[in-house]
C-alpha cells in the first residue's frame, strides 16, 4: 500500500534522529549487509527530505504539477496527490 508523504516525512524525520544518536555496538560490528540497509535507510529519508523541499520551491516558484510530475518521472496528477497537501498549505 503506498503511504502518504506526510508517512515519509515522519518517518524520515524518525530515521534522521535515530540516526544522530546511532553509536555502534557489538552486533553490528558483525553484520556489514545490516549496516547497509541502516545507511540506506538514512540515505533515502535524506533524499525524501530533499525532494519535498525541492517541490515545495517549485511550487512557490509557479512551476505545475504537470511538469514537476514530468521532473518525477509520473504524472502531475500524481505528483499533486503526493505532494499538494505538503506543498500548497
Amino acid at each position: 500500500m503506498p503511504r502518504s508523504i506526510d508517512d515519509l516525512i515522519a518517518q524520515a524525520d524518525e530515521l534522521a534522529g535515530v540516526f544522530e544518536r546511532y553509536e555502534p555496538d557489538d552486533e553490528d560490528r558483525g553484520e556489514p549487509a545490516l549496516l547497509a540497509i541502516r545507511r540506506a535507510a538514512h540515505r533515502r529519508a535524506l533524499i525524501e527530505r530533499e525532494l519535498l523541499e525541492s517541490v515545495r520551491r517549485a511550487r512557490a516558484e509557479g512551476t505545475s504539477w504537470e511538469r514537476i510530475g514530468t521532473g518525477l518521472g509520473t504524472s502531475g496528477e500524481a505528483a499533486r496527490q503526493r505532494y499538494a497537501s505538503r506543498v500548497d498549505a
